[in-house]
């Protein structure tokens, strides 16, 4: 990924979120990805990380319609993805004897409250709307808005262990050639 897709994406989502009213905190912790896949503009993610404690942590997330977040899943991390502007589309699965269940509906927590959800189905989030995800349910979500700015909050994160992804090309960090300066310092930067 070009050290200057990752500038146009800050900036892209740091308008959104001023439009929108949301204040970033002092220094905050960014993260670009294109999961190394090379296409941001459809497997792409900005994420900002607002708060991170041994127990818990809190993100802010950016992506534009067409971006995916490629499927994947937790075998720790218990998260909530909460629409907090646009329009997000989720799908799920979850894991039976090992292997991804594509046949049985389960019960996965919608706005607090249960709901049935059959493999691949598709779940709207209008803003407000969030979706409890437990470990071990498959999931990938991309923006049905033009924008979307979505939050988390889940348990301690470990996005270097604990994201196990269907598609083996794909890595967490993108590899970065650096063809203009940095606007920002990612997560990913080791300077």
């Amino acid at each position: 990924m070009k050290r200057s897709e990752i500038n146009n994406a800050v900036q892209v989502a740091s308008l959104c979120f001023e439009k929108n009213g949301w204040v970033l905190p002092p220094q905050p912790k960014w993260d670009v990805t294109d999961f190394g896949l090379g296409d941001f503009t459809s497997s792409g993610l900005l994420l900002i990380n607002l708060c991170e404690e041994e127990e818990y942590c809190e993100k802010l997330m950016f992506a534009r319609k067409n971006q995916e977040t490629p499927l994947h899943y937790h075998k720790k991390k218990k998260e909530d993805i909460i629409c907090r502007q646009g329009i997000l589309a989720l799908h799920f699965w979850n894991i039976v004897d090992g292997k991804m269940n594509t046949e049985h509906a389960f019960m996965l927590k919608k706005n607090g409250r249960y709901v049935e959800v059959q493999p691949s189905e598709k779940i709207i989030l209008q803003a407000g709307e969030r979706v409890t995800i437990p470990p071990g349910i498959w999931h990938k979500f991309y923006p049905e808005s033009e924008e979307c700015i979505i939050g988390e909050v889940s348990t301690a994160n470990d996005d270097l262990h604990d994201n196990f992804f269907d598609n083996p090309k794909i890595g967490r960090y993108a590899a970065i050639v650096e063809d203009e300066p940095a606007i920002v310092k990612l997560l990913s930067d080791k300077n």
